[in-house]
């Protein structure tokens, strides 16, 4: 078995597509690695060529530089014969061995560029060089020396076959390098070629046993991703996109096999989801339908429709009432009439509210004979208003879903919510109008009745003088303390309507502040000046009314019984919430008022002072008049006692 399966391996491991790939990439790797070092070591060999062509070119031309100055001789006075001329052969010899010519010839110049060079070389040396260092010496001892031209002569005759000689040089030097260049070439093609072949090779076996193959996965994948899974891969080698296709038929197999139970899933989530969304809808629709409208029967009829379109029930019931109730009322009902006319699905109400919670019943109902009814009670909060009823459809003994209790278990639970906010929103409107009567209660006991009880013990007195007769003057006397009294209870029962007439700005507070002082300003002459540091602070409206009553109150006794001038309202809330509140004027101060003050809306401020939770105190201004101050706290605006104690009485 062992060497079966050895056997089978090195087969696959031999018509592996990763190692015919790999044979590729390191065949034109290796391709290029040869033909860039070749090329450089090519590239080095030439390196210095030029350099050296150019040097043996200046070899010509210092040949006839020399001749010149053979032929251009011109003594000046004091210099030699040959002065320049030996320079030039110097700078010569310098230059046949510059280091440019000998890098190239280290380098392994070609034999042709060796033998050129040496014959240059050796000619300059043993033919050239010998007589013009001749003609220098004897330029140097005699200058008509016959010696001198002789070697001058020379020279001059045998210069233009030397410099053929370094002109085969440097032509030998061109063909060297050109060769090289040439070399480079072909070494650089015969590597793009093989390149190609291989390039174009493994293209064969790329198309051949790589893309044909992958075209038919993706058919197959195509088919899959469409949920056919009939589509089998045909390529089934033994390479890696064979056992690929071998597995892949295997898969699809599995899969054709998977996807009939995952269709009966997505089918069943995709009903359930579908469950949940319209009773989302549902809730939503119930929700912003008892948030705009008022619990009424239109509204709650609306009601019970949508939830016979979504559940299918055929009817249904909306009465109010509890378990121990003999007697309920129905709020709105979808249900006809029975036979005898009766609106009621039931006789008895124990049926519908049973032991207050969700159940179901039969009763008899007309020409229908038995039917079914799923009963839920509608509670918040533990307490129970009354039950939504609803007629189930069809004689089977089948009921609602466990998803469709829960849904109206919830819509019950809606329309508990709002049966309760009613009822606290009726109850909060009963306290606030038993706490505008309380108000109106005070503030007649505490100005306007005390004024008329004033009046009728001056009518007492009045009637007692005339009895006596006492005489005119004490009856005048009498006449003119009614008089005063009248006045007063006529200009308080002014300012009682200008309190209740009283409308608080609706921009806040500072607004409403503004607009009192400047109605007080109008009404006297008197200056008065509002600070106000109220900044971002925030009231109640009950708060707010207060506040504005006692400001009225303290300016209104400002104006009557000060005699000021001048008088100010400082407010300023600090960042705990703390309010203080100051009216001060520069009046007479208390003096003989302090007992009258108490006739004058003293009373009434202090208890609207403990309505907001704070303290009222009245003492000396500093400018010799009258303080009020009231300090409180915004967040305790609402929990005085007589305010929790009125909230307990309802």
């Amino acid at each position: 078995m062992l060497p079966e399966i050895t056997e089978t391996s090195s087969i696959r491991l031999r018509k592996s597509l990763l190692l015919r790939l790999g044979i590729a990439m390191v065949s034109i790797t290796m391709l290029a690695i040869i033909g860039m070092l070749s090329s450089v070591l090519i590239a080095r060999t030439l390196d210095g060529f030029a350099a050296a062509i150019n040097q043996a070119g200046t070899l010509r031309m210092q040949s006839y530089r020399i001749a010149s100055s053979l032929v251009h001789v011109e003594r000046k006075p004091g210099e030699a014969l040959g002065a320049g001329t030996g320079e030039l052969v110097k700078e010569y010899n310098l230059r046949l061995l510059s280091p440019r010519i000998h890098n190239v010839l280290d380098k392994g110049a070609s034999d042709r560029v060796m033998q050129a060079y040496l014959a240059v070389k050796q000619r300059w040396q043993q033919q050239m060089e010998p007589p013009l260092q001749a003609y220098i010496s004897a330029q140097k001892n005699s200058v008509e020396s016959t010696d001198g031209e002789k070697y001058k002569t020379f020279y001059l005759s045998n210069v233009d076959g030397f410099v053929q000689d370094i002109h085969h040089f440097v032509k030998v030097l061109e063909l060297d390098a050109e060769e090289k260049t040439r070399q480079l070439h072909l070494i650089q093609l015969v590597s793009l070629v093989l390149t190609l072949i291989v390039v174009f090779v493994s293209l064969y076996l790329t198309h051949t046993n790589v893309l044909l193959p992958l075209r038919d996965l993706l058919v197959c994948a195509n088919a899959a991703r469409r949920r056919d899974f009939s589509v089998r891969s045909k390529y089934l080698n033994d390479d890696e996109l064979g056992q690929l296709g071998s597995a892949f038929n295997l898969m699809a197999e599995d899969l054709s096999r998977i996807y009939e139970d995952l269709e009966n899933r997505v089918k069943e989530k995709t009903a359930n989801l579908e469950r949940s969304n319209k009773s989302l809808e549902l809730l939503y629709a119930i929700s912003r339908r008892l948030g705009e409208s008022p619990l009424s029967e239109a509204v709650l009829t609306d009601l019970i429709h949508d939830i016979e379109r979504l559940t299918g029930c055929t009817g249904g019931s909306i009465c109010l009432g509890r378990p121990d109730d003999g007697q309920a009322f129905c709020l709105a009902t979808t249900q006809l009439p029975s036979e005898n006319g009766a609106d009621c699905i039931c006789r008895e109400c124990d049926n519908c509210f049973g032991k207050g919670d969700s159940h179901q019943f039969e009763v008899e109902w007309g020409k229908q004979g038995l039917s079914r009814f799923f009963s839920i009670p509608i509670r918040d909060q533990e307490q129970q208003f009354g039950a939504m009823v609803l007629e189930l459809p069809g004689q089977g003994e089948t009921g609602l879903d466990e998803w469709q209790q829960r849904l109206l278990e919830t819509i019950a639970s809606h329309i508990a919510i709002s049966i309760n906010m009613a009822r606290q929103a009726s109850q909060s409107r009963m306290l606030s109008l038993q706490e505008e009567r309380s108000v109106i209660a005070r503030e007649l006991h505490d100005s306007l009745a005390q004024s008329l009880s004033y009046l009728k013990i001056q009518v007492s007195r009045l009637e007692k003088e005339i009895k006596e007769d006492t005489g005119q003057l004490a009856a005048l006397q009498v006449s003119g303390m009614l008089r005063k009294g009248l006045n007063g209870a006529y200009r308080q029962l002014r300012e009682l309507l200008t309190t209740f007439r009283l409308r608080i700005n609706p921009e806040g507070l500072s607004a409403a502040l503004e607009d009192t002082v400047n109605e007080y300003r109008e009404r006297s002459k008197i200056e008065i000046v509002l600070n106000n540091r109220i900044a971002n602070c925030q009231f109640n409206p009950n708060a707010e009314i207060h506040v504005i009553q006692i400001v009225r109150e303290a300016l209104s006794n400002v104006l009557r019984h000060a005699n000021a001038t001048r008088a100010s309202v400082d407010v300023e809330c600090k960042s705990g919430g703390i309010v203080n509140v100051l009216i001060d004027d520069d009046g007479i101060g208390f003096g003989e008022e302090s007992e009258m003050l108490r006739h004058y809306g003293l009373p009434i401020m202090q208890e609207r002072a403990e309505w907001l939770g704070g303290k009222l105190r009245i003492s000396e201004s500093p400018s010799g008049g009258t303080r009020v101050t009231l300090t409180f706290s915004v967040t305790g605006a609402d929990g005085s006692p007589s305010h929790n104690h009125l909230i307990e009485g309802m």
